[in-house]
């Protein structure tokens, strides 16, 4: 068996091959690679070998023999007494019992490439070799049972150093691994020592003969006698002659503590291999020593109280901070609960990160250990892991312990570390007291909003405050300035309207430089800051004024609120002097001109304050005329009414004619004044005389001797008239029979033409010529050129045309004058009515000239085109029989050509229901139709456009209405319904351009343009949403409007309903629709109506199918909410109404004329009822005028419901004041 090397593998199955043929001395195998480097006898002497063998390949199933070579130094044969080799296969060096070492440079395994040479001589035997490598530098230690050297192999003559003067016995060196930076680590009796390449260092005093060293893993393994005596051997550390005890040792040198430690019968290696160290004893005997794991070590140290022992393990060990974290809670918790709180505060401190503060900071809340949590709170905002309530804890903590230095020294920290909530530490430094550090903190960090309330609100430092707030940017200066305005324009009022005139007019920070590349100032809207000035009225009116005169453009807000000061300070004030210099001023302001687009508040101020002066300069400004004239005339003010009647009458003519009226009805002694009217009255001929005489006929002062020179001027001008006119027909009658004597000479004899010269041209006459007989001759190509008509002469042709007027107006006068007779029908089953009725309809009309004439229609047309018509006589049937034929009369205004499309519509959709009836179509225009120059508004009631209808519908002449569902008023007259709400066409209004803005949109229009409206809920509207506009009243039909707009340049644009254009045809004229965020619709606009008698049931059940579900429980709402407000025409009142998955909603809304005021809310409900039979005696319920039999009453009660509601709503909120005032203003226009 000798001579053998043997494996045993983890299966420990021992097997082996013969490496020598005598014995085996050294073995050395190399981590990184699969190569063993032995040494060994193959002869009895002193001959060692040294065999690499490559345990990769195999050479007759044993590892290859890559290299043999002698290992005797210079050829002297000696014994080896150790060897080792580099990882890198580089270097291989074998110590000798004679003290020398021979190096082998280049590859070991092969000898080609490498050289082997003496590398150390001595006289003591080498113990020890180990290769140290570190970066590019290996270094060899050679230790002897004397010394121990250092050799560095990676320079030219392998320089060496002495390190130590005594050595160690054999196998009792070894290398350390990085965790003690490669130190070589030598074993002597007393201690053990650890060497750099250069120097020594450490040793530890571990007494007792070193038998065997190695180093594992961090662990030194000690091998050592267990008696201090050491027998005589060899070497000195070598093995005893006797088999003692010996004591195995494993220490930690990092953590300074003793890892394993057993006795052992003659051990004869320890080995390290898989994780584990063997023990191998000369008995036969392997024993196993396996490492516990971490935790179990630290487990094993806490019970112990080891902590900082195990602190260490764990850092050698690379636990991770969450592991160290819970070391360092345990030891924190252990000193704790033995009373040291400073040493457990500071392990606590080292959990910063891991721990919940919150797990510490209970523990220290005592008042006692209150330095202990200042400190932890301290390191906690060092490491910028502190909250809010952290940093108000450490501020309270400073506070208490009144440590003003270190509260000073943690806020006045510098900007980049700030580890603490900035705002938090102010709230507590505030509610602490200490308002110099809260305002320092707040100023150096720039929280504006709690440096300005600390400095109001605590300090009371107002002149303090307001210089900060003038050194912000422009924004914040704003925001603040609307914030705290108030309370320093009440301890600092003029420093803070200087501010505030600077702020809205050209405003920079006042820390800021001023030079060339300064950037432009910024301005706030001085209207917002009028609240400021709450009980300032001193300075209010001074920063007006200022405005005012620096900044021309400022808002209206500023004009209107001056306004109003100035009439306040002029109403109250008793020095007239003041009063008069307060007076002029608020004039000035008034003829300034910012006050046309709110005209109407300025009057409202006026009158409130009794200005007489502005009310007479508005209404002037407004061509109020009438108003100003009425004004005189509450106060009695003759003079001024006349004035008024000279200065305006030629612009309103009917001034003198109420004027006389006036001074008609005074009691009093007006002779002057009545003259004086009088003679303008007559001189413009304003009046009729016998309108005069029952004018002043109300006057019991008035007598004959008043008017007696007017009534025979008068007299005197007619007289003179009529004899001019006398003479005027003499000289035609004269002119009449000469003319027709020459047409009798003409028949009779020839006419002869003499003129020599063209009447035109007045050249000679030449042929061609044409000649006429009133004796006017022309070339052909001058009559060719210049005349209308080859049958007149041109140069009689204008006089002529003037005579034929003149007879043309004659003729038609008298034709004014003739009577029309009609044969009225009967009712009550007339046989003759109803003959008339189902007859001709032109039998139904008896004149003499319609009996005399074939074409009686033309005759008619012919008087109706020169209305001589105001209304049609209608004959109608007697009570229906449904079994019968059936005529059905409807309505419609006559002017209006979209009324009849809307009555064809309605006949259409009857004819589909029931084809077998007789439907005739009436016209008939109403006095609203008639009044085409006058505003909607100023109208009055919607009453206009249907009271004509309704009574002719009353005395049974006609048997339905159709109207447009806005024109008929919330409450019908009695005995009247609406009896079927057609389908809705679109509600909105819609926008007709000029042509020459076609493409644009209201918000594109240049400034100023003008657009034409009649509706005041419009124009309320518009002027709020596009305030660059100018909205005017325009009247007419659709026809008329839209020929104002096209032929003239008076208007940009004009609104009408989306709807009408629709069913005009005119779709295409359509330039924008109005959606509801930009105006609200009418009631009822977009819908038909049909009006019928209430009890009329046939009627009623007939039209009942042209309902419409949807539109039907949209209008009743609509119409509700109108009839609670007591709206109408006169008031804007605007709806939005959308009936969507059986909810209904609606938008409601009132305005002021200019729109500056408004209210807008939103309902809704639920509307979906199931249709229920419901006949009985309620069923001809009206909701709101409208008896709706297909539609479920619940859902209407519902609707009309939410109209209520929402018209109460906007009541509660002020809507009444607000159509109160536009009613008084719109009566005022």
């Amino acid at each position: 068996m000798e001579g053998q090397i043997w494996f045993l593998p983890r299966s420990l199955q021992l097997t082996g091959f013969q490496a020598y043929k005598l014995r085996v001395t050294h073995l050395y195998q190399l981590k990184q690679h699969s190569i063993l480097v032995s040494v060994g006898e193959d002869e009895e002497g002193i001959n060692p070998l040294v065999k690499v063998w490559n345990l990769e390949k195999r050479d007759g199933g044993n590892p290859l023999c890559t290299r043999i070579f002698p290992a005797i130094p210079g050829n002297k044969p000696t014994v080896v007494s150790c060897l080792t080799v580099h990882e890198n296969l580089n270097f291989m060096a074998i110590g000798f019992a004679d003290g020398s070492v021979v190096l082998t440079k280049g590859d070991i395994t092969r000898d080609r490439h490498s050289k082997t040479q003496i590398l150390h001589e001595g006289s003591y035997p080498i113990t020890g070799l180990a290769f140290r490598q570190s970066g590019k530098t290996t270094h060899l230690f050679v230790v002897t049972t004397e010394n121990i050297q250092s050799y560095t192999l990676s320079v030219k003559d392998y320089p060496h150093l002495e390190l130590d003067t005594h050595g160690c016995g054999l196998r009792c060196s070894s290398l350390s691994d990085p965790s003690q930076d490669l130190q070589f680590i030598v074993a002597g009796n007393e201690c053990v020592y650890l060497y750099q390449p250069d120097e020594r260092g450490p040793c530890f005093a571990f007494e007792g003969q070193k038998l065997i060293v190695h180093w594992y893993r961090g662990y030194l393994i000690i091998v050592s006698r267990d008696r201090k005596t050491s027998p005589k051997s060899e070497f000195a550390g070598s093995e005893a002659q006797n088999s003692d005890k010996q004591v195995l040792n494993i220490y930690d040198l990092c953590n300074k503590f003793i890892a394993y430690s057993s006795i052992f019968d003659d051990i004869v290696d320890v080995l390290a291999e898989w994780g584990s160290l063997y023990v191998l004893t000369r008995d036969g005997k392997i024993h196993v020593l396996q490492e516990k794991d971490t935790q179990t070590k630290l487990e094993m140290l806490f019970r112990k109280n080891l902590f900082e022992m195990a602190i260490n393990l764990a850092k050698s060990h690379h636990l991770d901070s969450d592991g160290l974290s819970e070391i360092f809670r345990q030891y924190g918790d252990h000193l704790y609960n033995k009373g040291n709180h400073d040493g457990a505060i500071q392990q606590y401190i080292r959990t910063i990160g891991k721990l919940e503060p919150s797990y510490v900071i209970r523990k220290f809340l005592d008042a006692q250990r209150i330095h202990n949590l200042t400190a932890y709170l301290q390191t906690l905002h060092l490491q910028s892991l502190a909250n809010a309530d952290h940093t108000t804890l450490l501020l309270n903590c400073y506070t208490k312990l009144k440590d003003s230095s270190k509260l000073e020294e943690f806020i006045k920290t510098s900007e980049s570390e700030v580890r603490f909530d900035v705002e938090t530490a102010i709230r507590v430094l505030r509610q602490a007291g200490y308002y110099s550090h809260a305002v320092y903190l707040a100023e150096k960090h720039a929280h504006h909003e709690w440096y300005l309330k600390i400095q109001l609100e605590d300090i009371k430092n107002y002149q303090e405050a307001l210089a900060y707030i003038g050194k912000l940017p422009f924004d914040q200066a704003e925001s603040n300035m609307k914030r705290y305005g108030k309370i320093l324009m009440h301890h600092v009022p003029n420093e803070t309207t200087e501010l505030l005139k600077i702020l809205c007019t050209d405003y920079r920070p006042s820390g800021d430089k001023e030079g060339p590349g300064m950037l432009e100032g910024k301005k706030a809207n001085s209207e917002e800051f009028i609240p400021v000035f709450a009980n300032n009225s001193r300075e209010l009116k001074a920063f007006l004024e200022h405005m005012t005169e620096v900044q021309s453009d400022s808002p209206q807000g500023v004009y209107d609120t001056l306004l109003e000061l100035q009439l306040q300070n002029w109403a109250h004030e008793q020095d007239e002097q003041i009063k008069e210099k307060l007076h002029n001023e608020a004039i000035t302001l008034l003829k300034s001109g910012r006050f046309k687009t709110v005209f109407d508040k300025a009057l409202v101020l006026c009158q409130m304050h009794n200005f007489k002066d502005g009310v007479l300069y508005l209404y002037e400004q407004g061509k109020l005329f009438q108003q100003i004239m009425h004004y005189h005339m509450q106060n009695e003010q003759y003079k001024k009414v006349i004035e008024v009647c000279e200065l305006y009458g030629d612009q309103e003519a009917c001034l003198w004619e109420q004027a006389l009226g006036y001074f008609a009805r005074k009691e009093e002694d007006c002779k002057e004044y009545i003259a004086a009217v009088l003679k303008h009255i007559e001189s413009k001929n304003l009046m009729p005389p016998l309108l005069v005489v029952q004018t002043l006929a109300h006057n019991s002062t008035a007598t004959l001797s008043v008017i007696k020179d007017y009534l025979v001027n008068k007299l005197q001008k007619q007289s003179r008239q009529i004899e001019q006119d006398e003479q005027r027909i003499q000289k035609y009658r004269e002119e009449t029979t000469r003319i027709r004597q020459e047409i009798e000479e003409l028949k009779a004899s020839p006419k002869i033409f003499q003129k020599t010269k063209c009447s035109i041209c007045t050249s000679a006459l030449e042929l061609p010529s044409v000649h006429f007989l009133c004796g006017h001759s022309f070339h052909q190509h001058c009559f060719e050129s210049y005349s209308e008509s080859d049958s007149e002469c041109p140069t009689c042709m204008p006089e002529n045309r003037k005579v034929m007027d003149m007879i043309r107006a004659q003729e038609q006068k008298r034709d004014l004058h003739d009577q029309f007779q009609h044969q009225p029908g009967w009712r009550n089953g007339s046989s003759r009515a109803r003959e008339a009725a189902r007859g001709p309809p032109d039998c139904a009309l008896c004149v003499p000239q319609l009996k005399c004439s074939t074409d009686g229609f033309s005759v008619v047309a012919d008087y109706f085109g020169r209305g001589v018509f105001n209304k049609l006589t209608l004959i109608t049937d007697p009570p229906y029989c449904i079994t019968d034929a059936l005529f059905a009369w409807l309505l419609l205004s006559a002017p209006l050509q979209l009324a009849r499309i809307q009555t064809d519509s309605v006949v259409e959709m009857l004819r589909e229901l029931y084809p077998d009836l007789h439907y005739e179509i009436v016209a008939m225009s109403t006095t609203g139709d008639k009044i085409l120059d006058t505003a909607l508004s100023k109208i009055g009631e919607k009453s206009l456009f249907t009271k004509e209808l309704e009574n002719a519908l009353e005395r049974n002449e006609v048997d339905l209405v159709v109207h447009s569902l806005k024109d008929l008023p919330t409450s019908l007259p009695p005995g009247f319904t609406i009896g079927a709400v057609c389908k809705r066409e679109n509600p909105h209004d819609a926008v007709v351009f000029h042509p020459k803005s076609i493409g644009k949109t209201l918000s594109l229009l240049p400034e100023k343009s003008v657009i034409g409206t009649s509706s005041l809920r419009r124009a309320a509207q518009l002027k709020k949403k596009f305030p660059h506009l100018e909205f005017r009243d325009i009247r007419g039909n659709l026809n008329t409007r839209l020929k104002k707009l096209d032929e003239k340049e008076d208007f940009s644009a004009i609104i009408l309903a989306a709807a009408g254009l629709k069913r005009m045809g005119w779709e295409d004229r359509i330039g924008q629709i109005l959606s509801p965020e930009d105006c609200l619709y009418a009631v009822g606009q977009g819908a038909l109506a049909v009006e019928v008698r209430a009890k009329d049931q046939e009627i009623l059940n007939m039209v009942s199918a042209l309902h419409d579900g949807e539109t039907v429980l949209c209008c009743i709402a609509e119409r509700a909410f109108m009839k609670h407000l007591e709206g109408g025409c006169s008031v804007p009142v605007a709806v939005n109404s959308v009936l969507k998955d059986g909810q209904l909603y609606l938008t409601g809304a009132v305005y002021s004329l200019d729109g500056s005021d408004s209210l807008k809310e939103t309902m809704q409900t639920s509307v979906n009822q199931p249709h229920q039979n419901e006949d009985g005696p309620n069923d001809d319920v009206q909701h709101v005028g409208i008896t709706a039999k297909t539609v479920p009453r619940q859902a209407q009660q519902a609707a009309e419901s939410l109209g209520v509601e929402l018209a109460s709503l906007l009541l509660s909120k002020g809507a009444k004041h607000i159509l109160s005032v536009a009613r008084q203003l719109n009566d005022a226009r």
